[in-house]
């Protein structure tokens, strides 16, 4: 996407426009498709127009840290669902698993623990389910 400054001729009326490709641009207005909002006319010209470096920076890094405290949280959240409705079982993560998986035991609750990536690969070849997901020591905010 491309935003031109956009003057009338007829007017002096400036505006902003988005386009997909300056080529869109120059189509559109071979098609006499735009247009002054204030006076109507066709006679639309488009200006040079500097971007905005400034902010932009500023923009993506308050951007990239209100998504990593959304992640954060969110991960917070699936942690404390986590430690509610399943066994820690610490590093014996698994040695665990495979007992679940090899000896049909049923359990009341699913496990969780610590594991290699080693280990959980192992686990997936084996065919056993397992998942990853980072996890947040409590003491960060």
């Amino acid at each position: 996407m491309i935003k031109y400054l956009l003057k009338c001729n007829n007017c002096s009326y400036e505006f902003d426009s988005w386009f997909s490709t300056s080529n869109e641009y120059n189509r559109l207005k071979k098609l006499k498709l735009l247009n002054c909002d204030t006076c109507g006319s066709d006679k639309i010209e488009k200006s040079l127009m500097s971007p905005n470096l400034t902010n932009t920076k500023k923009n993506i890094t308050s951007e990239k840290n209100l998504k990593s405290k959304e992640l954060k949280k969110t991960l917070k959240e699936y942690q404390k669902f986590i430690k509610k409705n399943f066994e820690f079982v610490g590093d014996n993560f698994a040695y665990e698993a495979r007992s679940i998986h090899y000896s049909k035991r049923k359990t009341k609750k699913g496990i969780y623990g610590n594991a290699s990536l080693k280990d959980v690969k192992e686990l997936k070849d084996e065919g056993i389910e397992t998942e990853m997901m980072p996890w947040i020591d409590d003491k960060e905010n």
